[in-house]
């Protein structure tokens, strides 16, 4: 059975489905046709006991008279001499087991102990059915009935039965065709059922045959661009796997194009401190091969644009890690309740520090969100460095935390509506702003970091038309932490 199991594994599936089909089918077949079989054979048997009985009932006054002669003239073998067809077997058996035909038999039965014990009862309408054989070999349906009688000699009440008989030659020629006629049906069902499930195979597994052909395609040309065709009205298996395909294939087009960008990005935006950084170096190599000092003031001139040009490489580099760590939702790994308003107060002290000149008011009330710290302050600094940057000297920037909901208004130049789509597009920057520094990643990262958290973040302009930005950032959380908070890190 197991090397018959490894032998059908190693078919295809359409051999598979058709030898299942046909399997199906021929046990559905071969059930019907026995169950048929059986009655019409019990039908035809009724009949012929019916007949049996009403020849050989009620037994009359001539009937004994034939019984009593055959009594008389015991004998095992048909009689010689008697006129007209012999179509029945009749005979008496006696209580001690003698058997004697009537004139008219057409053979004798072989009597069994059936017929002993229903003399033994002797019960008057207790007659009973049987299949036997008669002393030719013919097969016969049998009715044996009891048959009270008296002893001429002694006067003395005896037993004896009465069995007659009929062969079945033509109800075993019906059961014969009808099994033959069902064999050959049952044939003919299975393989049609086979060739019909070999088609159906063919014509269900297309589709199959389809995408495994795309994933081949894909597999040997990594072309993300081929789709499989699918009708909108379908809605089965096959559709809904083709079209989980195509979103794939789609998501991880998406997916190389967007990575092919950001490395193109990455490459532009690294080239420009990288190309400054090492001619700053040069200048410095140069002096110290030729022996020509620089200026003591252009040398720390040129070393302070090293140190400031090595910053925003690091700070690029970081974005860039940030951004690179896979976008799948929460990370339990490395979340935790915390108190969002420290992390808010933590981002104002390092605001203050870049802005000195900007006056910086705050109204920030408890809140707890379950978020990664790291991530999430780096987002909330950023969003305070987006304000600092754009505000006009000696500006103010507007912080308030409550409910949930942090807003942060600066009163610089604001953002054109044509452009606030793209303001949290990886390496994207206002035309008006290319000559500031940074690398546009920063309201990128600050979009990421809120959707793990399951906020959101949008940038608008200022409600009273006095000019400025206005971010805000919702998460979900409570003012107070809840009982079962961690209070640090896993």
């Amino acid at each position: 059975m197991t090397r018959l199991g490894r032998r059908l594994r190693t078919l295809p599936i359409r051999a598979r489905l058709s030898l299942l089909v046909a399997a199906a089918v021929a046990f559905a077949v071969a059930a019907v046709s026995v169950t048929c079989w059986f009655i019409v054979r019990g039908r035809l048997y009724e009949q012929v006991d019916s007949d049996l009985r009403k020849a050989t009932l009620p037994i009359d006054q001539r009937q004994i008279s034939q019984i009593n002669e055959a009594l008389a003239h015991c004998t095992r073998t048909p009689r010689e001499g008697v006129t007209g067809a012999r179509t029945t077997y009749s005979q008496v058996v006696t209580e001690d087991g003698t058997t004697c035909l009537f004139a008219t038999s057409k053979g004798e039965i072989k009597a069994t102990g059936t017929d002993r014990k229903v003399i033994e009862q002797g019960t008057p309408g207790q007659g009973v059915y049987r299949t036997g054989t008669a002393r030719d070999g013919t097969e016969v349906r049998v009715l044996t009935w009891p048959v009270p009688l008296t002893n001429p000699a002694t006067g003395e009440p005896s037993s004896a039965a009465l069995v007659s008989a009929v062969d079945l030659k033509g109800t075993q020629a019906t059961l014969n065709d009808l099994a033959l006629i069902l064999l050959l049906v049952s044939g003919i069902g299975v393989v049609g059922a086979g060739a019909a499930g070999l088609a159906v195979a063919r014509t269900g597994l297309r589709p199959v045959d389809r995408l495994t052909e795309a994933v081949e395609h894909v597999a040997r040309t990594e072309d993300l661009a081929v789709r499989i065709p699918v009708e909108d009205a379908s809605d089965d298996e096959i559709a809904r796997l083709s079209r989980s395909f195509n979103s794939m294939t789609a998501s991880l087009a998406g997916s190389r194009d967007l990575q092919q960008q950001l490395i193109a990005d990455a490459g532009h935006e690294l080239r420009t401190p990288l190309t400054s950084l090492r001619t700053n170096i040069e200048l410095l190599t140069r002096s110290e091969e030729t022996g020509r000092p620089i200026p003591e003031a252009d040398r720390k001139a040129l070393l302070a644009s090293v140190k400031a040009q090595m910053t925003e490489l690091a700070t690029l580099i970081g974005d860039l890690q940030e951004l690179s760590r896979p976008d799948t939702g929460h990370h339990t790994g490395r979340t935790r309740i915390l108190p969002w308003h420290e992390a808010v107060d933590a981002a104002l002290s390092r605001a203050r520090l870049r802005g000195p000149d900007l006056t910086i008011t705050a109204a920030v009330t408890p809140w707890y969100v379950r978020a990664e710290p790291a991530s999430l302050e780096r987002a909330i600094v950023n969003v305070l460095d987006n304000a600092v940057k754009f505000s006009p000297p000696g500006g103010t920037i507007d912080v308030r935390l409550a409910d949930g909901t942090l807003t942060v208004r600066d009163h610089g130049p604001g953002v054109p509506a044509e452009e606030l789509p793209h303001v949290f597009d990886r390496f994207w920057r206002s035309p008006t702003a290319r000559a500031l520094p940074g690398s546009g990643l920063g309201l990128s990262i600050v979009a990421r970091t809120i959707h793990q958290a399951g906020g959101e973040v949008t940038l608008s302009p200022a409600p009273d038309n006095a000019g400025g930005t206005v971010a805000t950032v919702r998460l979900p959380g409570a003012p107070t932490p809840p009982p079962e908070a961690p209070t640090s890190e896993p």
